[in-house]
Parts: structure tokens; C-alpha cells; sequence
């Protein structure tokens, strides 16, 4: 049995670092949004996002899936970094030695509270050497303009650099499923790139479940 002395002197375990109420911090009078450790956030309101797709479509036509993408490549860095940073001095231990479950939990919390939607893991196809991530309620797929194909590519392009830095292999992710095109959550498959390219021509023709069977065979 546990006993009162020794919940008293051991210290608790820090509570989440990325909960909400706690973690964005804002300045009404000087418009300004920080974060717990004083790090400038940035709001994107509706109409910038509608005009980054837009403005790239105009510009760069088909080519804007790819600027997209390695723009989210460019940011997925400064992501991984930042987060590991401040995992590690919240916990004070490595993020490396935390328990998965714990390491996702806070990662999950982290992409809601920056605004980018529910973020969940799908693991069924891990022993194939896939990882499939759900994002819900993406702000990028809700004001995305109508394409035929995917819209999340800056999506794709965090996602692919952030878990290529956290399993030190080059990963690729594609996109299989958008709730800009009906589907019920966002749907990204992340693999060796050699092995999930098949992918980037079977998104237009078939659903989520059939991509990962070809992708599987």
C-alpha cells in the first residue's frame, strides 16, 4: 500500500505542457500571442489561407502541391525541433525515454492547440512498414479550394518531416483521403518513399482501403 508520506514527498508529474488554458498566452492591447515560453505564435485567419491556395494556383498551377509540400517539409523541422525542446525541459528527461503512449498523447495535444484539428494514429499496418495518421477538422482541407485530388500537401509535408526526424530514416507521406473531397477525416500514409509512391497516382481512382491493400501486397 502507498503511503501519505510518500506521495508527499515524491513530486508529481508535470501536467500536460501543450494544454490550451495554459500554454497560448495573448495581449489583447498589443494583438500579440505567445506561448508558455514567450515564443511569438501567429493566427492565420480564413482569408490568408484561402489566399496562400489561391495565389500558388494562379502562380505555379500544378506545381502548387509541390511548394505546398515542401513548405510543410520547412516547417516540419522547425516543429520537431521546437517540440522536442520543450518536452525535454518540461519533463525534464528526454523525450527519447518517455513512454510512446505519453509521447503521443502530447503530441496530439500539442496539433489541437495550435489549431491544425484532432490529430490520431492509426498503427494496423505498422508491421507492413506503414504508419497511417487521422487529422479531424483540418483548417487547411476546410479552406482549401475544390480540387479533384487531396488539398492537405503542407499537412503531408510536417508530418513527413517531423517522423522522418523522430525515427532518423527518410520518410514520405501522402495523403489518401480528405475531408475536402467527402471523406471523414484526413487520412496520411507515411513509408519508405520507394514503397508508398504508388500511391500519388491511385488517390483520384480509389478509396483509402484499397490504397493500403496495393500498398500492402
Amino acid at each position: 500500500m502507498i503511503s501519505v508520506a510518500d506521495l508527499i514527498s515524491h513530486a508529481p508529474l508535470p501536467g500536460n505542457y501543450f494544454a490550451p488554458d495554459v500554454y497560448v498566452r495573448g495581449d489583447l492591447e498589443m494583438g500579440l500571442l505567445e506561448n508558455r515560453q514567450s515564443d511569438r505564435l501567429l493566427a492565420l485567419p480564413e482569408t490568408l489561407l484561402q489566399a496562400i491556395y489561391a495565389g500558388l494556383e494562379e502562380e505555379t498551377g500544378q506545381a502548387a502541391r509541390l511548394v505546398l509540400f515542401n513548405c510543410g517539409r520547412w516547417w516540419g523541422k522547425s516543429f520537431y525541433t521546437r517540440f522536442w525542446e520543450q518536452l525535454s525541459h518540461h519533463y525534464e528527461i528526454s523525450p527519447g525515454e518517455m513512454p510512446m503512449a505519453e509521447f503521443l498523447r502530447c503530441l496530439q495535444q500539442c496539433w489541437t492547440t495550435h489549431g491544425w484539428g484532432k490529430l490520431g494514429l492509426d498503427q494496423n499496418y505498422q508491421n507492413r512498414g506503414f504508419l497511417l495518421i487521422k487529422i479531424w477538422n483540418s483548417p487547411f482541407a476546410r479552406h482549401a479550394p475544390q480540387w479533384e485530388y487531396p488539398v492537405c500537401f503542407l499537412e503531408a509535408g510536417i508530418l513527413s518531416s517531423f517522423f522522418s526526424q523522430l525515427t532518423g530514416r527518410e520518410l514520405h507521406c501522402i495523403q489518401i483521403s480528405c475531408e475536402s473531397l467527402g471523406a471523414d477525416c484526413n487520412r496520411f500514409v507515411l513509408g519508405l518513399p520507394k514503397r508508398i509512391e504508388p500511391a500519388e497516382t491511385m488517390v483520384t481512382n480509389f478509396d483509402h482501403d484499397a490504397i493500403m491493400q496495393q500498398l500492402c501486397q
